[in-house]
């Protein structure tokens, strides 16, 4: 064996040895009318998103987003998306929702729209995928077990 002691030692004995650069060069998947589609889920909602170039027009089951999320906190998920893209205003929405709540509702188009903004525009992928947008939200309500008033709660303890 030789006397390698440091870094240095092991590359002078190894050599260079060539980085292999692999990037996944992945293409626009687009309609026929220019749409990307995707499904976004959350907790029991489903959510299938179509989204277009546009002047950022968001519709959810026929209605405009202000009307069927009231709440300012569940518009702002849904612009989330956009703002980590810096594509504000530049896309039209048109999701169909099911199931779950609305706050359950609200994070499913938001997965949606994350993932139709990567297949429609590649180069976004980078930044919603730093921010975790381009992840399923695996957690749902815990079941309930027999012999228990919730999923983990007790019955009332009685002394007497």
């Amino acid at each position: 064996m030789s006397d390698i002691k440091s870094l240095d030692d092991l590359k002078s004995v190894v050599g260079e040895a060539p980085v292999a650069e692999v990037a996944i060069a992945r293409e626009p998947v687009r309609d026929t009318l220019g749409r990307s589609y995707a499904t976004g889920k959350r907790k029991d909602a489903v959510a299938r998103v179509w989204i277009k170039p546009g002047s950022g027009k968001v519709s959810v089951n026929g209605k405009p987003m202000d009307e069927y999320f009231a709440r300012p906190v569940l518009q702002m998920i849904l612009r989330q998306p956009f703002k980590v893209a810096n594509v504000e205003g530049q896309f039209d929405v048109m999701a169909t929702v099911a199931g779950g709540g609305l706050s359950g509702q609200a994070g499913a188009v938001k997965h949606g729209i994350s993932k139709a903004l990567q297949l429609y525009e590649p180069s976004l992928r980078a930044a919603l995928k730093a921010a975790g947008f381009l992840t399923r939200d695996s957690r749902v309500v815990e079941r309930k077990k027999y012999g228990k008033a919730k999923a983990r709660r007790s019955f009332q303890f009685s002394k007497r």
